[in-house]
């Protein structure tokens, strides 16, 4: 087996949202180091484009394109861009998420409950339906919904949060078994507790940090880097047998 070639993503193009920080970012840069063609999107331009030019300097592939992902008319303005650029698409990771609310679930308001399940499951819903008609071209298509401990099991404090990513699990399975017979896997990647700024309410707070360090097997809080790693192992060649998994990095926690 020639591992340079079993997580290589040369000649491939990679849709990821969410990605001007963070997680998103840290699979974007992996993956253009892994040798794809890589779109970043987010909703604020000038940080795609300090990311991209700082990307580029490196000598990787890699393109901004912002969308707001809340808004579905510009999500197939997002999906037209990316294949007007580089004509495919092989790779789409839905990263992008929200939680405008953090405490009891009885003081979600509906509006909030609405923002989080358009930006954490419809978004994802039809980005991966826009997407449908470029990766069943694709050789190798893989679609990665970045999803959430809290999916599997309730975060405190996260209660529509969890109920949002809970709901990405099963629609991955969805997707994963209907677009086989198409040769697109579909699968889902379930952080635990990561240092990024969207996770900054939980590991500022020592009282949650003491609780949640008290229930990992790996006592430390989790990287972006980490997160990406797995994700270029569902991207590539690596895991071509591998599809409506739900894989958690998340330190043992859900153990």
């Amino acid at each position: 087996m020639d591992l340079s070639t079993v997580f290589s993503l040369i000649g491939k193009v990679a849709l990821v949202t969410g990605a001007s920080k963070g997680i998103g970012l840290s699979i974007a840069e992996v993956f253009a180091a892994a040798g794809a063609k890589v779109v970043i999107s987010s909703r604020n331009q000038e940080a795609l484009d300090e990311m991209a030019k700082s990307l580029k300097h490196r000598g990787y592939e890699v393109s901004g394109i912002t969308c707001n992902v809340g808004n579905f008319d510009e999500l197939k303005l997002l999906v037209d861009k990316t294949v007007e650029r580089y004509g495919q698409i092989d790779v789409l990771v839905n990263n992008a998420a929200t939680n405008p609310i953090f405490g009891p679930i009885h003081d979600t308001s509906l509006e909030a409950y609405e923002k989080i399940m358009d930006v954490n499951l419809k978004a994802p819903f039809q980005l991966m339906k826009l997407c449908f008609p470029y990766l069943r071209e694709s050789a190798e298509a893989s679609v990665i919904n970045i999803s959430s401990i809290g999916g599997i099991s309730p975060e405190p404090g996260l209660g529509m949060y969890s109920v949002s990513k809970a709901a990405l699990i099963s629609m991955t399975k969805v997707f994963a078994k209907e677009w086989g017979d198409h040769g697109i896997r579909v699968n889902a990647l379930c952080p635990g507790l990561i240092k990024t700024k969207f996770s900054e309410a939980l590991w500022s707070n020592d009282k949650i940090m003491q609780s949640m360090i008290k229930q990992l097997a790996i006592k430390r809080i989790g990287t972006s880097d980490e997160i990406a790693s797995m994700a270029l192992f569902l991207a590539t060649s690596a895991s071509s047998y591998t599809t409506g998994a739900v894989l958690t990095a998340d330190g043992g926690f859900t153990i």
